[in-house]
């Protein structure tokens, strides 16, 4: 007798992909522990984190929303503002370095700087730059309503039970002189890039880990309770500042994410990983989950995501469709009608950079965002 004599079939290439359709294909996750029903759970990430709020309340579970909209809104200018998108209005967080760094400025680990970028008389938040479109009217409102997400960040931590994080990139500009990381290259969004000052840096697997066992930490501290559920963004890279190869930069990118989220949910009985990643990736799947751009993730790919999420978290992991004893049963569960990431997306402005795209052969500018 040997290991491998007793593993399920899943843990075999023929019997769970080699011989399966795709949508039979199942039991690639199995839950390290419950999420309940009732129970507050927190949504960040990078921009396809903003699909999980709406899928889990579609469901009937408890999205935990700590930055509600002010009443009087349209629903388009929600949207345009940020809410809604996650638990509170950090705009998109698209890597660990990033997630720690709104922690520590939330508890007290550190300051934020009290830069603020001016554009045509109007503030803007360097830290978030897409969040208010219109800007706000003073330097102070700017760090004021700054002051107002930190402490919407500490109120849900301390109520959360669970907190689902989508990483997204490796790559990231820091500010020498204030050690920020920023979401987006200051200038493309906002702000004016300035070569002494804003550096590139792309991180490693021994980084990333280091900053979400840094992030798990501190968020434990707030509440012991916590547990942490980490995805990857199956959305490429829209722009590589590495100079090489996008797709080359892609891949570095989500298996240095990848490496770095199983490895701490390997360590941490209170960490999980869900394969967000390789549903939509793996090449038995044939990318049939994007769009023909091969970037956005269509509705019907999100919904065979939230498939297998709520599948295997309700203990329903049966194949969809294939055999004469499975249940007919929906393609998968859909959440609301969405719009797509490149909407909502700060790293997607990066395509209007692109020197033998549409964008710049049309003569387009890169939209306030």
């Amino acid at each position: 007798m040997h290991p491998y004599a007793s593993l399920p079939s899943r843990s075999f290439w023929r019997s769970a992909v080699g011989e399966r359709s795709p949508d039979a294909i199942t039991g690639l996750w199995s839950p390290a522990f419950p999420i309940g029903q009732d129970e507050p759970v927190l949504t960040v990430g990078s921009c396809f984190a903003r699909h999980i709020g709406p899928a889990l309340l579609a469901e009937g579970m408890n999205w935990y929303d700590a930055e509600p909209p002010p009443p009087g809104l349209t629903v388009a200018e929600r949207d345009a503002r940020h809410y809604g998108h996650f638990s509170f209005r950090t705009g998109n967080v698209y890597n660990a370095a990033a997630l720690l760094q709104w922690l520590a400025w939330a508890f007290g680990e550190s300051t934020p700087p009290d830069e603020v970028w001016e554009q045509d008389g109007r503030f803007f938040d360097p830290c978030r730059p897409a969040v208010e479109p219109d800007g706000h009217a003073t330097p102070d409102a700017v760090l004021a309503a700054r002051e107002h997400t930190l402490a919407a960040i500490r109120t849900a931590v301390a109520k959360a039970g669970c907190l689902i994080f989508t990483l997204g990139l490796t790559e990231a500009w820091r500010d020498r002189a204030t050690g920020t990381v920023h979401q987006v290259c200051p200038g493309t969004v906002r702000g004016r890039f300035d070569p002494d000052r804003h550096v590139f840096h792309n991180f490693t697997v021994a980084e990333v880990h280091r900053d979400l066992t840094a992030a798990v930490a501190l968020a434990r501290r707030a509440n012991p309770g916590l547990r942490v559920l980490l995805t990857v963004s199956p959305v490429p890279l829209t722009a590589t500042a590495t100079a090489g190869h996008a797709l080359t930069a892609t891949t570095y990118s989500k298996s240095v994410l990848r490496a770095a989220a199983g490895q701490l949910a390997q360590e941490l009985d209170h960490v999980d990983y869900f394969p967000a990643y390789e549903i939509v990736t793996g090449h038995p799947f044939k990318a049939a989950c994007y769009e023909p751009n091969l970037r956005t993730v269509s509705p019907d790919g999100v919904a065979v995501v939230m498939r297998h999420f709520f599948d295997a978290l309700h203990g329903d992991d049966a194949p969809h469709g294939q055999g004469e004893a499975a249940e007919p049963r929906p393609a998968a569960r859909r959440a609301p009608a969405d719009r797509g990431e490149d909407l909502w997306c700060e790293d997607a402005v990066l395509d209007y950079y692109d020197r033998g795209g549409r964008h710049r052969h049309s003569g387009e500018v890169p939209p306030a965002r």
